[in-house]
């Protein structure tokens, strides 16, 4: 256990004690640092894992105050999800009727919104970047327009080039391009690297725009079993690449190694430094989705795999819109040596991000604050998990098993065999509760008794509530006889 998490585990024992109450303010990092014999950095590392865990807040110019308790699960919280376990062959993808009507259907400004693929704008600075927007606005002139031509504008790609190096990863600013958010960047990416008929590894269950992309361009996606914890299994890769044809080589992996959109696994990091030797053996390209890079709740950041890539082989993917700035669009991808291929179709495309935005975006990491901003949207997510898993522990019918991340803000959710997930979605939807059922995460459909959970929505009453319903609903569908389960779906609350 390193120093800080011996420390920030003294805390804890306070806080669980009662020795230190809801409210009561802990020694200050430069006190902490003389009592324990430990560094000042030593005592910030622990107090942000504090955070993180939802004990401590901040207070702007008075130090560091205990939270008040989370909701604790009643007795133990329920097993992890089973490792997926698809088939071996790749597939054409036919999945965006089933999203598009899933999605359409959920678009109520009324519904609970626990199948979301958003968190609560309440969590964001949204007034600090509209000044700097209005500000960008009033200095806009044509030149400014000229410079957010790709591969962006070129103040943001350094500040985004600062930070890859702040987290320890070496990224020349001239393999930035600004993008359209992460999903523009992902599909340049994918079009960079493939032709129709390739095939593309993704993991399974994975996120279902990675699937309609795949759709768009006519490619085989092939599914990699994955662990709800540790993310793809390797040797089930290193097998794929083996056993795949000559005449139709695996062209790319579209992967999300940091917090995965469903399941919330995190590749430990020997995991990703090894997923990047394999496919550079094999001349395979990484496209990197890590739009929830940001939103860890240890310490310090996981490392991309980006920062394991030594041949340019890595795309790394992310954006604006999941930590900072939803609805503003900015992402980037650091393309390697694709950089220029990526630049060119992007200019072909939708010729620039707007630049606003961009411009907004530069000015506000620039005047600092961000990294505060995320350590409070960390800790607003940290805490709204534990609710999410104590209600889920609470009120979802024997059986449930559910991912326990590290951050992002997704839980999958495994239920029991007889709950089909869509049916389970369309009975949320009567009670203005919106779910994101197993089967819109496949290329088969597979995952028909699973559903993904947004707990980032920090409303917690109705929050509650809604979880609440949906337990009960998933109750009723898992028991036995017909009527019985139409008995205990009419008993089900609304939210």
């Amino acid at each position: 256990m390193k120093r800080y998490e011996r420390h920030a585990d003294a805390m804890a024992q306070l806080i669980h004690s009662g020795a230190l109450r809801p409210g009561d303010r802990i020694p200050s990092v430069r006190e902490a640092s003389r009592t324990r014999g430990i560094s000042p950095s030593t005592v910030f590392e622990a107090y942000y894992l504090l955070e993180a865990q939802g004990l401590i807040h901040a207070r702007p110019r008075s130090g560091y105050y205990v939270s008040a308790r989370l909701p604790a699960a009643a007795g133990p919280r329920p097993a992890e999800p089973q490792p997926s376990q698809p088939a071996p062959t790749s597939t054409g993808v036919a999945v965006s009727g089933l999203v598009f009507e899933v999605l359409g259907l959920a678009r109520e400004r009324d519904l609970v919104p626990l199948g979301s693929a958003f968190p609560g704008l309440e969590l964001f600075p949204l007034e600090p970047l509209a000044r700097c927007l209005a500000t960008g606005m009033r200095k806009l002139d044509p030149w400014n327009i000229v410079q957010s031509l790709p591969p962006g504008d070129e103040r943001l790609r350094q500040q985004i080039a600062l930070r890859y190096g702040l987290h320890g990863s070496a990224v020349d600013v001239q393999e930035i391009v600004i993008t359209n958010g992460a999903m523009e960047a992902l599909n340049l990416c994918l079009e960079a690297v493939t032709r129709p008929g390739d095939v593309v590894v993704v993991e399974s269950p994975t996120f279902y725009a990675a699937l309609q992309a795949l759709e768009r361009l006519n490619l085989q996606v092939l599914e990699i079993a994955t662990h709800p914890r540790d993310g793809i299994d390797l040797n089930a890769l290193a097998e794929a690449l083996r056993r795949q044809p000559p005449h139709q080589p695996i062209k790319a992996c579209w992967l999300m190694p940091s917090f995965q959109n469903p399941l919330g696994s995190l590749m430990p990091e020997h995991h990703k430094r090894a997923l990047v030797a394999l496919l550079a053996r094999h001349q395979v390209p990484l496209i990197e989705d890590d739009v929830y890079g940001e939103l860890h709740f240890a310490p310090q950041r996981p490392p991309p795999a980006k920062a394991f890539d030594s041949e340019g082989l890595v795309m790394h993917c992310s954006s604006f819109s999941k930590s900072l700035a939803p609805g503003y669009r900015v992402g980037w991808v650091a393309a390697g040596r694709f950089a220029t291929a990526v630049q060119r179709l992007k200019l072909m495309t939708t010729l620039s991000a707007a630049t606003p935005s961009q411009q907004a975006l530069s000015e506000y990491l620039a005047q600092g604050g961000y990294d505060r901003h995320l350590r409070q949207l960390r800790r607003s997510l940290a805490q709204q998990q534990a609710m999410a898993l104590a209600a889920v522990a609470r009120h979802f019918p024997p059986g449930t098993r559910v991912s326990q991340p590290e951050g992002g803000y997704f839980l999958w959710v495994e239920l029991p065999a007889r709950v089909d997930a869509l049916q389970l979605h369309h009975q949320a939807l009567q009670r203005g509760i919106s779910l994101a059922p197993g089967q819109i995460f496949s290329a088969d459909r597979h995952f028909a008794n699973c559903v993904r959970i947004n707990y980032g929505h920090p409303a917690q009453t109705r929050f509650e509530a809604a979880l609440t319903t949906v337990g009960a609903l998933a109750t009723a569908l898992a028991a036995p006889g017909t009527a019985a389960s139409d008995a205990k779906k009419n008993e089900a609350p609304s939210v």
